[in-house]
């Protein structure tokens, strides 16, 4: 999934380390979500909205609805 948390994580002049810290993860988990290796829980997506000061919606995409997203990852779904 597509994130822009690298681009507003860099307008806010803060470290990868300082958001780690801030959503108390560490450093490697913040570069591996920023490089669309890795995509975070639900929780920790939300901790990231909220320090960058915007939505879920606005930090992922990946072409498909939100709510899709969300359901497929909460209820294992798979729509056609």
């Amino acid at each position: 999934m597509k994130n822009t948390i690298a681009t507003r994580r860099k307008q806010r002049k803060l470290s990868q380390a300082e958001l780690a810290q801030l959503t108390a993860v560490t450093r490697q988990t913040i570069n591996t979500i920023e490089n669309n290796k890795y995509d975070p829980s639900l929780s920790l997506a939300f901790k990231l909205a909220a320090i960058l000061e915007t939505t879920v919606d606005a930090l992922f995409s990946n072409g498909e609805d939100v709510k899709s997203v969300v359901l497929k990852g909460f209820f294992g779904l798979h729509f056609g």
